[in-house]
């Protein structure tokens, strides 16, 4: 109670002084300062009595008295806070010092705790902005009153509101914490900061506080000791320093900035100083270039005063030194060039030739040798000539390496280099199988029967033949991989176990599945090292409803001996691109798919062809009886289709019948 009957008296007091220092504001007594918006932050929390606020609010009315209040002078806002914060009225509210008094007459005290943190918050983010008529360029300045210590932190939202450019004066009454308002006040403390403790204080507050606001010009009113610049703000002063000075600890003196003692220059040579800049120079024999910064000797090449062959390198001033060119040398006297023989020299990683140019050379081969991409190595092509192969029959170069093959009609043995028979021969095979929904399942079990007759035809064993299969039609599926079974037996057991996939036709698709997965080591391919011959056989029963070139191009690249049997529907150009050369004995076309049987035993002429001696070629399809034979089968077909469509027919007017007779 008696802290605050002495704010009450204390703010009574300063209204008393206000009122006897200084004769009531007229219109010429107007304090005449720059334009200012000025914002009153005031405590209304419960420890604030009635009549104590009063007080407050007579206090600030009457420093409004002595302000040039408008629009274009001074602004005034004014924001109450205890537990929470409310802005009484913004910058832009009043234009006028009645409808200012009025509106401050109106405040009814909140009367709760005393979060100043919070308010100081408010007063920076919603009092002091545009919206609510704060101007650009124009001093922010914030009067806060309080009488007891913040319930929340200040210092941080304090200093943040100061970096923005808010000035602060903190008035403390009675028993208000001294920290708190140095932590909220701008520096320097002793003009913002303020603790009511005597009416003399209040009496130097009202007064300071206006001098500042009406712009007392302290530079020419006051002894401030700035040695070169006094740069007057108001109620305040700092000293500043001339282009090239900086302003000392003291923050009045101020020194020359030799930007050469400290480094901050780009002379190559000498670094002239003046304060706050720098000249650069050169020592003696040099000459400053056009660059300001840099230097050159006095060029005795230049002026042609050499008898250097190439190349003259200026040293110093007088001095020279011969260089050459890329590639060249200099020679004993100093002057004159030689070429650099990195050849002759030995200075190269050539493995056969190497060809000489001035400092470089380039890499070649010896006659039946490449050149590799690493242009330095070489690559024999014609190996079969230059070692021992060992080919039984005949050897076939391929870079850095060759390969041996056999005649037509024999097979490569598991050495990589002898010939012999079907059953003595071992192979790879892959059955790739035709198992679209044209193909039917009566006749998916041809096909599988024809699988059998090829497994028959061949002598099958983990060290010998070895079988995979896989069927496709819209997608991929591998029935069995080679390592999967070593007899014949578990091999047709297992085809007859197969089922019918139906729907479409992706050759493409199954060609490539065929050289990337069922011809891998994985799925039990031998390695290629071994030279096991690799065979595909490819059934179908029409066409491809993607592309086969590629994967048939690149499994025939790949050494795979491709063959193609077609039947019914089968695209023979279609069936000509998968099958390896020779065409004629690696492609295979029937009509019908009861036929099939026959192209399998046929297929022994090239697997097998000492087993096939005198057994019935497979049917050219391009000869004229077999085209006879194919006309007479599709019109045999429409035929069919025509009796089937008519029955249909008939069927439908039945029905209908049956319909209007309901009606």
């Amino acid at each position: 109670m008696k802290q605050l009957r002495a704010i009450s008296g204390f703010i009574l007091l300063t209204m008393a002084v206000l009122a006897t220092a200084r004769p009531k504001a007229g219109p010429e007594q107007k304090c005449k300062s720059g334009p200012v918006d000025l914002v009153f932050l005031i405590d209304s929390s419960r420890s604030v009595r009635p009549h104590e606020f009063e007080t407050m609010r007579k206090f600030m009315i009457d420093i409004l008295n002595t302000l040039d209040i408008g629009l274009d002078t001074t602004r005034v806002g004014v924001v109450q806070y205890s537990s929470q914060v409310r802005s009484e009225f913004f910058l832009k509210t009043h234009s006028k010092l009645d409808s200012m008094v009025k509106g401050i007459n109106e405040i009814i005290p909140l009367a709760q705790g005393t979060m100043t943190g919070l308010a100081i918050k408010y007063m920076m983010n919603e009092a002091f902005t545009i919206e609510q008529g704060d101007r650009p360029k124009v001093p922010n300045v914030a009067v806060i009153v309080t009488d007891g210590r913040p319930q929340d932190r200040v210092a941080e939202v304090a200093a943040e509101a100061r970096e923005k450019g808010i000035e602060i004066f903190a008035v403390g009454v009675a028993r208000a914490d001294m920290a708190s308002l140095r932590a909220m006040a701008s520096p320097p403390f002793e003009d913002h900061v303020f603790l009511v403790e005597s009416f003399d204080l209040i009496h130097q507050f009202g007064l300071q506080f206006q001098d500042k606001l009406c712009g007392v010009d302290l530079c020419l009113e006051s002894d401030h000791g700035c040695e070169h610049i006094c740069e007057s703000s108001p109620g305040s002063y700092q000293c500043l320093c001339l282009s090239g000075y900086t302003l000392n600890d003291d923050g009045k003196t101020c020194a020359a900035i030799d930007l050469c003692a400290e480094g901050k220059h780009d002379c190559e040579q000498v670094c002239v100083s003046s304060p706050g800049s720098f000249t650069c120079d050169c020592n003696k024999g040099y000459q400053l270039n056009d660059d300001k910064k840099t230097c050159s000797t006095i060029d005795l090449c230049a002026e042609g005063k050499h008898d250097c062959e190439q190349i003259c390198v200026n040293m110093a001033p007088g001095v020279f030194t011969c260089d050459c060119n890329e590639g060249y040398t200099l020679n004993e006297d100093e002057k004159s060039c030689a070429p650099i023989d990195l050849c002759a020299e030995g200075k190269h990683d050539c493995e056969q030739i190497c060809i000489s140019a001035p400092g470089v050379f380039t890499c070649d081969c010896n006659k039946g040798f490449k050149l590799n991409q690493d242009k330095k190595t070489c690559t024999n092509m014609e190996m079969c000539n230059t070692v021992k192969h060992g080919c039984e029959h005949q050897c076939v170069n391929t870079p850095g390496s060759y390969y041996c093959i056999c005649p037509e009609g024999q097979l490569l043995q598991e050495d990589g280099k002898s010939c012999g028979t079907c059953k003595s021969a071992n192979i790879d095979l892959v059955l790739v199988i035709d198992g679209s929904k044209s193909v039917r399942p009566q006749n998916f079990e041809l096909v599988k029967k024809f699988v059998n007759q090829v497994v028959d035809s061949l002598d099958v064993s983990a060290h010998g033949t070895r079988v995979g299969l896989v069927q496709y039609s819209s997608r991929v599926r591998t029935e069995f991989p080679l390592n999967k079974y070593h007899t014949a037996e578990e091999i047709k057991a297992a085809v007859m176990k197969v089922e019918y996939m139906e729907k479409g036709t992706m050759t493409g698709l199954s060609l490539k599945h065929m050289l990337e997965n069922s011809f891998s080591e994985t799925e039990g391919a031998r390695p290629a090292s071994r030279n096991i011959p690799r065979v595909g056989l490819v059934f179908t029963d029409g066409r491809s409803q993607d592309d086969i070139s590629e994967y048939a191009k690149k499994a025939k690249e790949a050494g795979i001996t491709m063959y193609a049997v077609g039947v019914g529907k089968a695209v023979e150009d279609e069936l000509r691109e998968i099958a390896s050369e020779p065409v004629e004995k690696h492609f295979y076309y029937t009509t019908d798919f009861s036929a099939i049987s026959t192209i399998a035993e046929n297929l022994k002429l090239n697997i097998c062809p000492e087993e096939s001696q005198g057994e019935i070629e497979v049917k050219d399809p391009c000869a004229c009886e077999n085209l006879v034979e194919f006309q007479q089968a599709t019109m045999n077909s429409l035929e069919q289709i025509t009796q089937k469509l008519s029955g249909m027919t008939v069927r439908l007017e039945q029905l209908e019948n049956q319909l209007l007779s309901r009606k």
